[in-house]
């Protein structure tokens, strides 16, 4: 269990008690409780349920991928003002889906799509590795999805060095060129070797250098650790192991040495930002029963035995703020059913201060590998398998260029199933201190409400509360109609809101409330 900074919880924070904080603009309510200096609770009775149709905390995330041009920019030389047209294109599908999270790949192939002095330019903005596109695309990729009251998470590969085997061929400030012998070539490509510390000291840095220069939410780390096996290769790293082996087999030597890596990440990220959370999404089989009794009951590539990637470690030693397993296959599958796996990555968090959250296939949404693809519901029944899970607090969807050709109107029918209310992010229970401060001063034109931005706050909800019954808008999201990311919101009609701040842990503050119209 993790002690002594803020930590994800394996399961979503309890309804948040809400107190009506009345504001002392013109246009906000008052009451007799206002005026005497009290506070009015409006904390929901006991008979309040919350409604399980409408969790009001999941994440629900979209991958953007940038090696080789996959989702943004759509291919590389784009002038500036189209790559910024693409990627709110992307958003603006995004949110129009009620999607609350986006993760970016900022750093393909030790390259940047950001301003860095230690990586070179990446390829793909310009189609010229190191080529100085112009302008730096990270603070706009990051402001975008903030306004949309997005999180943004920075996607990072650790160890891919070039899809090039040859360092003559890379940048004269690349760091494989600076140092080969930090590199294997394996595959046609070339690789960042595991098991020298200064390769992971370099990893490091580069994080850090991020966390601490870019206002991002959280760093994110995919599947790729030691290479994907290539039938006829091998991996030559037995200089380093003979150097740096301390006496262990080869195969747990490469697992430590991950381990350790994904140990001084953490540990990074958090001592240069408190609030900016540290995940990994491995590949959705750890261990098969064949393998590891304790194994899930599936025959497909074990990552622990093929990539040295032993997601039940990071789990136990606490090193993550989440884990999200790529489940890229359909319910039913023989070699890897989807139930089966969801089962397994929920058993191995219960108990954990680790968040779950569950990688989704729509790319193979359509495609004819298994026919169950071709079904238009089997990715909203997937969905649904994810909210049954006591332990499985939203899922994340690889990737954006399906998100706008909407495969079968599939991603369509998880948002109208499942998507049909916004969500605020899983909170971070435990983290100490105080909830954001309030909205405070609120102004209503018409339906156009806008408030005194509150100190700590990353975003707000808004809430539009029923004409009558029950106040029960703070027990799940039935009420909650927009999480933004700035001191304004346009009211589709006229009603009683109420607003609340919504911080980097995303807790909430208590609300003010106010009529419109």
């Amino acid at each position: 269990m993790r002690t002594g900074r803020p930590l994800l919880a394996a399961a979503v924070l309890a309804v948040v008690t809400t107190t009506a904080a009345y504001a002392f603009g013109p246009d906000a309510e008052r009451s007799p409780a206002a005026s005497q200096k009290k506070t009015t609770t409006s904390t929901p009775s006991p008979a309040c349920k919350a409604d399980p149709r409408h969790p009001k905390r999941e994440l629900r995330g979209v991958w953007i991928a940038t090696t080789q041009n996959i989702d943004w920019p759509s291919r590389a030389g784009l002038r500036p003002d189209r790559q910024r047209a693409e990627y709110v294109k992307i958003l603006d599908s995004a949110a129009k889906r009620n999607l609350n999270a986006v993760f970016v790949q900022v750093r393909p192939a030790s390259d940047a799509l950001y301003k860095s002095s230690l990586e070179p330019w990446s390829q793909y903005l310009t189609g010229t590795e190191g080529k100085d596109p112009g302008w730096d695309p990270l603070p706009f990729l990051i402001s975008e999805a903030h306004k949309r009251g997005m999180e943004f998470h920075a996607w990072f590969n650790p160890y891919r060095a070039s899809y090039k085997d040859s360092v003559s061929k890379l940048p004269r400030s690349h760091p494989a060129r600076q140092h080969p012998d930090w590199t294997v070539k394996y595959g046609g490509r070339l690789y960042y070797n595991p098991g020298m510390p200064a390769v992971r000291e370099h990893v490091v840095k580069v994080i850090d250098d991020v966390v601490s220069r870019y206002d991002i939410d959280g760093v994110h780390f995919d599947d790729y650790f030691y290479p994907y096996p290539v039938a006829g290769a091998t991996f030559d790293d037995r200089a380093a192991f003979r150097k740096y082996g301390k006496g262990m087999k080869l195969a747990e030597w490469r697992r430590d040495n991950v381990d350790t890596l994904v140990a001084e990440v953490d540990r990074a990220v958090h001592r240069a930002k408190g609030h900016v959370r540290f995940g990994i999404s491995p590949f959705g089989i750890w261990r098969n029963k064949s393998n590891d009794p304790t194994g899930s009951a599936t025959s497909g590539m074990s990552a622990y035995d093929s990539i040295y990637a032993d997601a039940r470690a990071w789990i136990k030693d606490g090193t993550v703020d989440y884990v999200l397993p790529q489940l890229y296959w359909p319910r039913g599958h023989r070699q890897a059913d989807y139930n089966t796996l969801v089962r397994w990555w929920s058993n191995e968090v219960k108990g954990s201060d680790v968040q779950l959250y569950i990688g989704q296939g729509l790319y193979r949404v359509g495609t004819r590998d298994d026919r169950t693809w071709t079904r238009p519901g089997e990715l909203a029944a997937q969905v649904g398998v994810n909210r049954d899970s006591k332990q499985v607090d939203g899922e994340v969807f690889f990737s954006a260029k399906q998100l706008l050709t909407n495969p079968l109107r599939a991603i369509d029918r998880v948002a109208t199933t499942y998507y049909s209310r916004p969500a605020l992010p899983p909170a971070v229970p435990d983290a100490g201190g105080q909830a954001p401060a309030a909205p405070q001063g609120v102004r209503a034109q018409g339906t156009a409400l806008s408030w005194t931005p509150a100190q700590g706050a990353r975003a707000y909800a808004v809430y539009r509360l029923p004409k009558s019954g029950r106040d029960c808008h703070t027990a799940d999201a039935r009420d909650l109609v927009a999480v933004v990311g700035g001191p304004s919101y346009t009211a589709k009609a006229p009603g009683t809101y109420l607003i609340t701040s919504i911080d980097r842990l995303s807790r909430e503050s208590d609300a003010l409330r106010v009529k419109t119209g």
